[in-house]
């Protein structure tokens, strides 16, 4: 069992759905996210493309504070040994405490346990920190797609990372 301290990692749950939201909400900005800032009424966090079971959360002190999800890059079978990282996100109050660090972690623990020889994200180019983190954990660029993204008025490349597990 983690110290209090520390960020314990579990699989979502239908009932996060809120806290989700609230976190992508607060957390949103175009050093990270290409799409529109949320407004409402809010989207569920769920949905027939994301499911609790490809998300792992970050409790800290019993509350939800973060989260990855860990999908499938494509729908074929020839691609089925890969997940991706398609999204991490870490409330304001508990940065700085390893949680984005330990959800990377769950993630490739779980993409191992679900039989992945891989596993690939994408990052906008001015991220540098989650760029240097996932360089921390093993990850190295792929691939990049120059100017790709036009986020608040800048020209934002977009970064393929990978790592073999």
């Amino acid at each position: 069992m983690p110290e209090p301290h520390e960020p314990r990692i579990r699989t979502a749950r239908p009932a996060d759905d809120e806290a989700l939201v609230l976190i992508d909400r607060l957390t949103w900005s175009t050093l990270h996210a290409v799409m529109p800032e949320p407004q409402p009424p809010y989207e569920p966090f769920f949905s027939e493309r994301h499911s609790p079971e490809d998300t792992l959360v970050a409790e800290l002190d019993g509350r939800v504070v973060g989260y990855v999800r860990l999908g499938l890059p494509t729908s074929l079978a020839c691609n089925a040994h890969v997940r991706q990282i398609q999204g991490l996100a870490v409330a304001d109050e508990a940065r700085g405490r390893g949680v984005g660090r330990t959800l990377i972690r769950a993630a490739l623990d779980e993409a191992r346990r679900r039989g992945a020889r891989r596993v690939t994200l994408r990052v906008l180019g001015h991220n540098t920190p989650a760029r240097k983190l996932y360089e921390s954990e093993g990850f190295v660029v792929e691939g990049v797609l120059p100017e790709e993204f036009l986020l608040g008025g800048e020209y934002v490349d977009d970064v393929f990372m990978g790592r073999s597990l």
